[in-house]
């Protein structure tokens, strides 16, 4: 190889590279639709190391990565619409943690809300007619709002 095509040929091969880097970081991390220059680069690499005059001594280089973005573009779409089908976001109620189980996390002081509890991997505000401490075990008996009613689960004892 001629000196000039052997610096081609390393810049097609850094296209490459650089493409794929992109790609791997897009499939790790995704949203931010750099797997579209990914692909572009990864292309105009492979071309630009076979032909490299089309891809970088011509005015072909541009028009042909514009060529691979669009189609690039539509399928990332796509691809991203399959897999984050679009949705409401999911809530809990707190009437619906009626009967769960949990932990307190900050001491329960009756008739006040400040107390906390970790139910089903949530925290939320609680209070009760007792006072619990952190740590132990509670079972939700009642919801007011955005608070839950708690009670303590005896040891021994199923709530």
């Amino acid at each position: 190889m001629q000196s000039i095509e052997m610096e081609l040929w390393v810049i097609g091969l850094t296209f490459i590279i650089v493409g794929i880097f992109m790609l791997l970081a897009e499939a790790t991390s995704p949203g931010f639709f750099i797997a579209i220059p990914g692909t572009v680069l990864i292309v105009l690499g492979i071309i630009g190391m076979i032909v490299p005059d089309i891809i970088f001594g011509s005015i072909w280089g541009p028009i042909i990565a514009v060529i691979i973005a669009a189609p690039a573009t539509i399928v990332t779409i796509l691809l991203y619409q399959r897999l984050a089908t679009p949705g409401p976001p999911t809530t809990t109620a707190a009437t619906s943690l009626i009967g769960k189980k949990g932990i307190v996390t900050k001491e329960i002081i009756p008739e006040t809300i400040s107390g906390k509890v970790r139910i089903m991997n949530q925290i939320w505000s609680a209070t009760s007619v007792e006072p619990i401490s952190k740590g132990a075990r509670i079972v939700v008996v009642d919801s007011k709002g955005v608070h839950v009613v708690v009670k303590k689960i005896q040891k021994g004892k199923r709530a």
